[in-house]
């Protein structure tokens, strides 16, 4: 005996919609058992009919269209990955961040920005924009005569913008008897007839500057002039 096919399953707008057909049958029933009544029994049934009828509908539009209804929005399940933010007022309660962001270094692993890492070619360019010194200037004068000696200004001059940090002055004289004495502006030493001075101090001449070398030589100048004089082995000017 073949199996009788499964009966469709009733939703709840049929049933719904059943009981309402049912209940306004007995309404109208109850009028027509009741047509010889009175007249306001039987306008309170048609009334009541006529509400269930306008409630019914929109009830059974709304169960059987169920998906035009706007749906609960739902929060998100927490992601186990990030932690939970404390609950406002808790107290010591800090946010913290998921995970934690090294900062990059702004220098390689193993090398330093210090200035001593600068290289050999940017030292060298720094010290080649310094201004070269210029070689120096003398100036050979004979200020004083008198019958057996003469006193001689020597003026060294540097025509550079570079400090000179130190000179070397060298005056040859014709005989080794010829004595220099008073000597002023820098310190003398002797070897035969050559008197070589240096300056006297520390201080090194400016640049545009100029300093004077004095001093008395035991000798007629006619036959004790100097025979030559250079300042760091340039010539002086003024010698006849």
């Amino acid at each position: 005996m073949p199996a009788s096919p499964p009966q469709p399953r009733r939703t709840t707008a049929i049933i719904v919609l059943d009981r309402i057909v049912a209940i306004a049958g007995s309404l109208q029933r109850a009028v027509l058992d009741r047509g010889r009544g009175s007249r306001g029994a039987r306008i309170a049934v048609l009334a009541a009919l006529v509400v269930l009828i306008a409630t019914a509908v929109p009830v059974v539009l709304v169960l059987r269209t169920p998906e035009r209804l706007a749906p609960v929005a739902l929060d998100p399940p927490p992601d186990p990955d990030v932690p939970a933010a404390p609950e406002p007022g808790t107290p010591g309660a800090e946010a913290r961040p998921a995970a934690s962001v090294r900062p990059t270094p702004s220098h390689p692993v193993g090398t330093s920005a210090s200035p001593s890492s600068a290289s050999p070619s940017a030292s060298a360019a720094a010290s080649s924009s310094a201004p070269a010194p210029e070689p120096l200037r003398a100036e050979f004068a004979v200020e004083e005569s008198a019958l057996l000696s003469y006193r001689a200004a020597v003026t060294i001059s540097n025509p550079g913008t570079a400090p000179a940090s130190t000179w070397t002055l060298v005056v040859t004289l014709p005989r080794e008897s010829l004595a220099v004495t008073a000597v002023n502006g820098a310190d003398v030493t002797r070897d035969g007839a050559t008197w070589t001075f240096v300056p006297d101090g520390s201080q090194p001449l400016p640049g545009r500057g100029s300093t004077r070398v004095t001093f008395r030589v035991g000798g007629a100048p006619v036959s004790s002039a100097p025979t030559a004089c250079t300042v760091d082995g340039t010539a002086c000017t003024g010698l006849d």
